[in-house]
């Protein structure tokens, strides 16, 4: 089977998801549920884990553990390979922090590439790994909107998701003749503790739950990117068009940004 015509089931195994103790990932956690999958749900805070996984009839199992650490992330697939199978991985942890270019400084900028980019490249390497072995498998990276031009005060963040979406696409050359499918999540603002710190008005603002019926609903289908809300996402794809000089000096004017 070519890779991009996969389509993961829950009798093909279990899904593994990062970031999952709270926001988008805490939401898609019980949607997956609620379709009949078993998840592993991975984060540093293993008593969260532990609250959500109560209740579920086995259906979630914590699998505790910090993206930043390699082995541990090796030894939570193949935990879930030994137990159920790993079908789908949504990697999705991440974290924000904005900063202005008086507040650019290294310390935070590493922690966005250690999170959201090397993080994710923790996961990716066994997680593929695995699915290459058995030709069958779902991979899933969570980018963001933000990655398809810059943003203020978003120039660490943005950077990270711009690097998955072009991680992304590279892979998928070698993966679809593998049976191996990757995706591509972008999604705009949605209501999480991490956009609680923005200070601007953020159009077409999600909630949780609208965004993992997006993310797992986009996961039943064939697509290889996953982007919502549309309006606003195909109008930051349209900005790829501008030259940069321009591109700038339009945002710059729509946030006000030129006042004398």
């Amino acid at each position: 089977m070519n890779g991009a015509d996969y389509i993961p089931r829950p009798d093909h195994g279990a899904v593994w998801l990062t970031g999952a103790s709270a926001g988008i990932g805490k939401a898609v956690t019980a949607r997956l549920v609620e379709d009949g999958w078993t998840v592993y749900i991975t984060a540093r805070s293993e008593d969260k884990l532990v609250a959500m996984a109560e209740g579920s009839g086995g259906k979630i199992i914590p699998a505790p553990g910090d993206v930043t650490d390699p082995e541990a992330m090796e030894k939570i697939v193949a935990r879930i390979e030994a137990g159920h199978g790993l079908a789908l991985a949504i990697l999705n942890a991440g974290v924000y922090i904005p900063m202005t270019a008086r507040e650019f400084n290294v310390e935070d900028a590493k922690k966005h590439f250690d999170v959201n980019l090397q993080g994710v490249v923790n996961g990716l390497v066994p997680a593929m790994q695995a699915m290459l072995a058995k030709n069958r498998g779902c991979l899933a990276l969570v980018s963001s909107v933000a990655g398809y031009r810059g943003l203020p005060k978003a120039g660490a963040y943005g950077a990270t998701k711009a690097a998955l979406i072009n991680m992304a696409e590279a892979l998928a050359y070698n993966l679809y003749p593998e049976g191996v499918r990757i995706s591509l999540i972008c999604p705009g603002f949605v209501e999480t503790d991490a956009t609680s710190v923005n200070e601007f008005d953020m159009p077409f603002l999600m909630q949780p739950e609208d965004a993992a019926n997006r993310i797992v609903d986009g996961l039943r289908t064939k697509k290889f990117e996953i982007t919502f809300p549309r309006r606003f996402s195909y109008m930051l794809k349209s900005f790829r068009f501008l030259p940069a000089k321009w591109y700038i000096a339009l945002g710059r004017k729509a946030m006000g940004m030129d006042k004398d």
